[in-house]
């Protein structure tokens, strides 16, 4: 195929050209309707591309098949099979390949570091988790991917599960030997999902860590607006293999998928896979270099350590890091991660990736330059220098694995939409959990439904948010009650 076009804007661009009149939605006629002070801010562009993608962007009954075109250029560009576009986010799009492997009361391997959208997945489908256990540091209060082993032995417990999900890379970088575990389950003959959202820039280089279709995954899920240069919720699932038929995946993303898809998301996923054809390993190359110079830099800063491949790499650790996530330790400042980043927001205007109780992240794309890199050293030198001041930063009471790891007893969905209580969380030592509760970012759900909660994960929220963390989906945000499943 030639890589050089670009469907999905050629066609906006042709719908311009001839003056179509439309009578159809968008109700604001290409910012004709809309009110001038929000054409102020967010510019004519953006409404004068808002047109329908069906009597829009192409006739009534798509003959141009202008999406279909774009999806089998991304599909191509990257070594897939198939691609799907999604305008809804890969919070979406792992729901479709999870419906797309299993059903209600069917067993599905997931590693229990899943993102909260996979969590949402088993409540909204009744798929039954088998929980796989992530590689956990000890001494730096860190999980990582769970290892091929632990797959093994999950299929081992759970031989009538449907197949697999993991999560790679983490929101912290750190991946998973992935042809290890698509050997383990194309063994049996079952299919491997990739949440692989931090991942769209993973073919593009061959510096950066193996991308899922190269590693044997059937069904990988992008999110081509993190590390890409896609707009918010964009989002393309990659398909490849026989295990997962196209039309089942395709039926179960228009089961949950809008109706009314974004032609601004799709034109933006069309150029990008366009700019990463051509000029994508360019980009990254530079991108991977400002990285090292990052790093280096940062690790100059007193107190500062910045993380590596020999910190989370090797045996018990994860199999591999993508460098562009910067992550940064800066626990002897004995200071929090939430307050660092705020400070940095308040008196640097920068918005840091992840913060927790004693780190901190930046992501640097193929977007950052010197410019934008020197903002960041600038803003945590100046912070080092203040540091004393926000002294003594609240300690968060992180408790070992085997207490964060919490049983499953009842179905999520079950627990979840069952008949529930809110209790006070200090009487909430023994219950089943009915709602998530998720630090946020990275998301990734401490609290399960139907997890029996234990005092220690309580302790762990509760004093993560009085110290700053943020668990936005509890009914509760502040933690001081938890909702239940009701006792009969």
């Amino acid at each position: 195929m030639d890589q050089s076009k670009a469907p999905v804007l050629d066609a906006l661009a042709d719908y311009h050209e001839k003056g179509q009149t439309p009578f159809t939605p968008p109700g604001h006629k290409q910012g004709r309707g809309a009110d001038p002070r929000v054409r102020a801010v967010l510019g004519d562009a953006v409404f004068r591309a808002d047109v329908l993608a069906t009597s829009g962007l192409d006739d009534r009954t798509s003959s141009r098949a202008v999406v279909e075109e774009a999806q089998a250029l991304m599909a191509e560009a990257v070594g897939a099979e198939h691609a799907f576009f999604s305008t809804c986010g890969s919070s979406l799009s792992v729901k479709s390949a999870m419906l797309s492997v299993a059903g209600p009361h069917e067993k599905l391997l997931v590693g229990r570091d899943a993102h909260k959208s996979v969590v949402s997945g088993l409540i909204l489908s009744g798929i039954e988790p088998a929980w796989v256990d992530p590689r956990w540091d000890a001494g730096r209060h860190l999980a990582h991917p769970p290892a091929a082993e632990a797959f093994e032995a999950a299929f081992a417990e759970h031989p009538d599960a449907r197949g697999a999900l993991v999560t790679t890379p983490t929101p912290y970088g750190t991946c998973s030997d992935l042809a290890a575990i698509a050997e383990v389950c194309h063994r049996r003959g079952l299919p491997l999902i990739v949440d692989e959202a931090w991942g769209a820039h993973l073919p593009f280089h061959p510096e950066l860590p193996t991308w899922a279709m190269d590693a044997g995954a059937d069904v990988c899920v992008t999110s081509v607006h993190k590390m890409g240069s896609g707009l918010e919720q964009s989002s393309v699932f990659h398909l490849q293999g026989d295990l997962v038929r196209p039309e089942v995946l395709r039926s179960r993303e228009d089961l949950l998928g809008t109706t009314s898809p974004n032609v601004l998301v799709y034109a933006a996923l069309d150029g990008w896979r366009r700019q990463m054809t051509e000029h994508g390993e360019a980009l990254y190359g530079h991108a991977l270099a400002l990285a090292r110079e990052t790093r280096a830099r940062l690790s100059g800063i007193d107190g500062v350590h910045v993380h590596d491949r020999d910190d989370f790499c090797g045996p018990g650790g994860a199999a591999d890091m993508d460098p562009l996530q910067i992550v940064i330790d800066i626990s002897a400042w004995e200071i929090t991660g939430y307050q660092a980043a705020d400070w940095l927001r308040g008196h640097h205007r920068i918005n840091l990736h992840i913060a927790d109780h004693r780190r901190i992240s930046a992501q640097l794309t193929h977007a950052d330059d010197a410019d934008t890199v020197e903002a960041l050293v600038e803003g945590l030198t100046d912070l080092s220098a203040h540091r004393t001041e926000l002294r003594p930063g609240r300690p968060v009471e992180v408790p070992p694995p085997s207490t964060l790891r919490l049983d499953q007893v009842m179905l999520p969905r079950d627990a979840f939409f069952g008949r529930t209580e809110q209790v006070p969380w200090e009487k909430a030592d023994g219950r089943i959990a009915a709602e998530m509760l998720t630090p946020y970012p990275p998301g990734i759900p401490a609290v399960v439904p139907g997890e029996r909660l234990n005092d220690g994960v309580l302790r762990y929220l509760r004093s993560g948010v009085e110290a700053g963390m943020v668990v936005p989906d509890a009914v509760d945000t502040q933690v001081t009650s938890v909702r239940v499943v009701r006792d009969t």
